[in-house]
């Protein structure tokens, strides 16, 4: 064969090629272009138009003449109405068969809905029109025991909301009952008249009251809820001297029946028998916003819902809220129950018992509730909490029968801030922090306990590179000696304490103690810290540390956890807040402290408490001995500054393991200065003390 033929052949067979490659890949684009016309196709279309909520495109693909002529707003009405009524999602089905020559298709269906998943087995027919599929539809198509004249119903029932008790099992957030105040427009008389007596009665605007009886749904015989106020408690009524309070409210009840048209009645709230005295611990409930409904989709929450806001409501509203009961039903004509779909029972809200003393808690509110301030007490050998307050507070309860945009703007513009949850601050700790550091030197080694640091005077500075800084205290005596510095409060002898303990040492022993970290508690508090830095800067700064003060600041929860190893044996124990039966202690930082010096800085704080020259000696008793500390912290703008204020704090707590009921109260004031200083706290403490010790 020539070289020539040889070519001409390979080009004849290299064009054969080409054209079937080319009518290959014309075929599959004509393949891709033809559409999936089969009935499987169709009905695995029409049902994904249902999870898009597309009723017009699923009209289309039915037949309207051989399905009962139904018209596109009616087929998009009904299928909108029942679809989106039960909440359907994530639809699926699975083709079990399909019959040619009846072009007919089973299949399973598989969709969740408000009342959980459902699924059935259904059928469905088609017809061909002009080389394309549609579906023969009725009601069926939907739940296949549907007829036309049948209704869908959702119906709910609403989970118990689960209470809040103290160690006690008394209620802290649990049922109530509150005075709905409606009206009834038709029966109003001098209409402006009684609107305006209305706003006042209630704390209301007119125009609020307005736009609610001018609501699209309200007509002239319609009760019109405007406000729920408290319920007239009718025991107090009969008590011998009811408070201002109670008479307050049953005048404000009876003033408002006296305008025609008003009506009362009894309404199920969430209630706070506390109020104030527990309203940054125990939080409150709102109705939830679409911005809740969309952060919290799939959780079983409805527009209806609420959903805690703060506090314990916030911090356990999982376990509180509970699960609704919800059903789907097919009903006839005549209301009649057909068939349920598919139903799931209500689970009510879980109760959640707190270590809380309501006693306590409000005996701490009482004493503190004009300060600024805030207390913790806790079992120091446990662990359990038994009281977290904070003054000024607000009343929870507001929350829940609705409250003016006035009151509002009150609260949050009162320069005390009762909003403001002080117990989860930190703060500048003041003398409190002594037996801390006490703790720490004789640990490392840097306190001999019995060496006379020598009589200064009441000011110190270590050399003249201190400038005109100098480290002041309030007693002179003899010797000082650890113990006389605890009693005397000495400032000039922590602070030379904590220059021998130094820096490094200081700030690794602390850190030990959990500052810059995390409190292991169900309340998330703010860290403590010991500088504003990473480390303790300069040697001033680590000079006033020695006294809480520099930029030392503690959680009083903290404190109160680091107090607790010197009745542990050196061991700080870990606070919790949930209840127990049969509470044993868990150490949050086991050896903080050894037990030898656990037990030298407990013996001290005796003697600050009961010795006559300690500075908590207004707290002695003769009954219990009790240990602890004062301290009065200085808030200032700079070392100069002579207009600061101060804080006051006293930790307390009782000594002998075995008594029945012991105690440790950690509390902090704002603002002591010109008041007495800690003596303020001491006296409020003792007195709390008092109460504790006598079982009330």
């Amino acid at each position: 064969m020539t070289k020539k033929k040889k070519k001409s052949r390979i080009y004849i067979i290299w064009i054969v090629n080409l054209c079937l490659i080319t009518a290959v890949v014309a075929f599959f684009v004509w393949y891709e272009s033809v559409p999936d016309v089969s009935p499987e196709k169709v009905l695995k279309t029409y049902m994904a138009h249902i999870s898009n909520r597309e009723y017009e495109q699923m009209y289309e693909m039915i037949d309207a003449g051989i399905s009962g002529n139904i018209s596109q707003e009616d087929f998009m009405k009904r299928n909108s109405a029942i679809y989106e009524g039960i909440g359907v999602d994530n639809i699926k089905i699975h083709i079990t068969s399909y019959d040619k020559e009846q072009k007919e298709i089973c299949y399973e269906t598989s969709m969740d809905t408000v009342a959980g998943n459902v699924t059935f087995e259904n059928n469905v027919s088609f017809i061909q029109e002009k080389g394309t599929y549609k579906l023969v539809w009725s009601d069926s198509l939907i739940f296949p025991e549907l007829d036309s004249t049948d209704k869908v119903k959702v119906s709910v029932t609403n989970a118990e909301r689960g209470q809040i008790l103290d160690r006690n099992g008394r209620v802290l957030a649990g049922k109530g009952v509150a005075s709905s105040v409606g009206v009834v427009p038709g029966k109003l008389e001098n209409r402006d008249d009684a609107i305006s007596q209305l706003a006042d009665l209630l704390e209301m605007k007119v125009e609020d009251i307005e736009r609610k009886l001018s609501a699209k749904w309200v007509k002239e015989d319609s009760f019109v809820p405007l406000k729920t106020i408290p319920k007239v408690d009718e025991l107090k009524l009969l008590s011998l001297e009811p408070d201002k309070e109670t008479l307050d409210e049953k005048e404000r009840h009876e003033k408002l029946l006296e305008i025609p048209g008003v009506k009362i009645s009894d309404i199920g709230i969430r209630e706070y028998p506390l109020g104030e005295a527990a309203a940054h611990l125990v939080g409150y409930v709102q109705n939830v916003t679409a911005e809740d409904l969309e952060e919290h989709d799939g959780e079983g929450y409805t527009s209806n819902s609420v959903i805690g806001k703060s506090g314990m409501e916030g911090l356990f509203e999982k376990e509180l809220k509970g699960q609704n009961g919800c059903s789907i039903t097919i009903v006839d004509s005549n209301g009649n129950k057909k068939k349920i779909i598919v139903s799931t029972i209500v689970e009510n809200g879980k109760d959640i018992k707190l270590t809380i003393d309501s006693n306590l808690q409000k005996e701490l509110y009482e004493q503190f509730k004009d300060d600024k301030s805030c207390s913790v007490a806790m079992n120091q050998y446990t662990g359990e909490v038994l009281a977290l307050v904070s003054t000024p507070s607000y009343d929870n309860n507001d929350f829940i029968r609705g409250m003016s945009s006035e009151k509002w703007n009150a609260l949050n513009e009162d320069e005390n801030k009762p909003m403001y949850n002080r117990f989860r601050q930190v703060w500048c700790p003041g003398s409190t922090f002594k037996p801390i550091i006490a703790a720490i030197g004789l640990t490392t080694g840097a306190i001999d306990p019995d060496e006379d640091y020598g009589n200064e005077g009441l000011s110190w500075q270590k050399d003249s590179s201190w400038g005109s800084y100098y480290v002041t205290t309030l007693h002179a005596y003899e010797p000082v000696i650890l113990k006389n510095a605890l009693i005397y409060s000495d400032n000039i002898y922590f602070a030379k304490a904590a220059l021998k303990i130094g820096e490094n040492d200081m700030e690794s022993s602390l850190t030990k103690l959990g500052f810059n970290d995390v409190l292991p508690f169900d309340i998330k508090m703010a860290k403590s810290q010991f500088s504003n830095t990473e480390k303790i800067e300069k040697e001033v700064q680590l000079a006033d540390s020695g006294y809480g003060q520099g930029q030392i600041l503690v959680n009083p929860l903290h404190m109160a956890c680091m107090y607790s190893a010197f009745c542990n044996e050196g061991n700080m124990i870990k606070p919790y807040l949930t209840y127990k039966e049969d509470a044993m202690p868990d150490v949050w930082i086991k050896e903080a402290f050894t037990k030898d010096v656990a037990q030298t800085v407990l013996e001290d704080t005796k003697e600050v408490i009961n010795n006559s020259h300690g500075t908590g000696y207004a707290a002695h008793r003769t009954d219990i001995i009790l240990a602890g500390k004062t301290g009065t912290a200085e808030i200032k703008a700079s070392k100069d500054d002579t207009t600061g204020t101060e804080l006051g704090w006293f930790s307390v707590f009782t000594t002998d393991k075995n008594m029945e009921r012991p105690i440790m109260i950690v509390s902090m004031v704002e603002d002591v200065k010109g008041r007495g200083g800690s003596g303020y706290v001491v006296k409020k403490d003792s007195q709390v003390l008092e109460k504790w010790f006598s079982g009330n």
